[in-house]
């Protein structure tokens, strides 16, 4: 019986090492989403993205800036559609604002529900995952500030803020093919500087892709490979880039804000560099000297990016909620 069991303990161990070990699979991370979904599209093509990724675990939605109850209602009805009913949507601070809101149409369609004030629900989720939470951020940063100013302890708490935001060396009508344009004050940092300027001098740790970084156009080839298919998912974002191009003016979105959305799941898709990033009145995020407070991507690895959002918009089969269809405005 001894040497039995013995040539048995050999062969498992021999066997473990030939065919090696299945490596247990890592929980998702957790994550909140902050955003102005429905001014431009690529916050759409960003919360996508994110339900699309296995990696994330979204805790819930804000919506951030101006008309903060239609954006709302508009994340009700995207995750509806895509059958994720199961996250929750909370309503931040309203503000004014003079951008068109060009997917108001799609949004007003839906069936206004009740939602909870988005900065009690974050650092709610803050006290309750201490060190756990990824707060990402493509909006204006006016939520944010709000909760800085409520409990700035608590916000410390946040494991890191991920944003699309600021502008280093680059300004906006960047082809990445000629001379840059010079930095701008971008839309995000610029709506709200203070709120910005708290964000920074928070101490909590920030991952910035700032325009240096986010200007990825969805070409033509791209729009035309989305339209072969047909799922909850890929229907909503045909709609609502169609309607962004009537409402903009434009034919070809550009993928600022997935560029922070891609990095929460795969950090690969756009490395960073250590900087001391000050923030001015006007909203201009200026690299100066100083001890670093923002890891911030300056080159986005395009193709990295693409192979990464492409697959998931193209192959992600989640059902829609067949109750949405009794819930659209007639």
């Amino acid at each position: 019986m001894r040497l039995t069991a013995a040539v048995l303990l050999l062969v498992l161990t021999s066997s473990n090492h030939a065919f090696g070990q299945a490596k247990p699979t890592p929980a998702p991370s957790r994550v909140i989403i902050d955003t102005d979904i429905g001014d431009d599209v690529d916050d759409a093509f960003a919360v996508d993205l994110a339900l699309a990724s296995p990696e994330l675990q979204v805790l819930g939605i804000s919506s951030a800036w101006a008309d903060t109850a239609l954006r709302a209602r508009m994340l009700d009805r995207m995750l509806c559609e895509t059958g994720r009913t199961d996250i929750p949507v909370h309503t931040g601070v309203p503000t004014k604002s003079t951008t068109t809101f060009s997917q108001a149409p799609w949004a007003s369609a839906g069936i206004e529900h009740p939602h909870s004030d988005a900065v009690a629900f974050l650092l709610e989720q803050i006290n309750r995952y201490p060190g756990e939470i990824t707060l990402l951020t493509i909006g204006p940063l006016t939520n944010i500030g709000a909760a800085i100013d409520r409990d700035p302890a608590t916000f410390r708490k946040l494991r890191r803020v991920v944003m699309m935001g600021g502008s280093i060396y680059r300004g906006y009508g960047d082809s990445r093919y000629t001379t840059p344009p010079p930095p701008d004050a971008e839309y995000n940092i610029a709506m709200d500087p203070v709120a910005a300027q708290k964000l920074f001098h928070s101490g909590v740790p920030i991952y910035m892709m700032p325009l240096d970084s986010t200007q990825l156009k969805f070409d033509e080839t791209r729009r035309a490979l989305l339209a072969t298919i047909s799922t909850p998912m890929t229907d909503t974002l045909q709609v609502l880039v169609a309607e962004w191009q009537r409402g903009a003016n434009q034919i070809t979105p550009t993928l600022y804000d997935p560029v922070a959305a891609a990095y929460v799941v795969d950090p690969a898709t756009c490395p960073v560099t250590p900087l001391h990033i000050e923030i001015d009145n006007k909203g201009f995020t200026r690299p100066t000297p100083g001890t670093p407070n923002a890891q911030v991507c300056l080159e986005p690895k395009e193709d990295a990016f693409f192979k990464l959002l492409m697959p998931r918009l193209l192959q992600q089969r989640l059902s829609g909620d067949q109750a949405c269809t009794s819930l659209i405005k007639k």
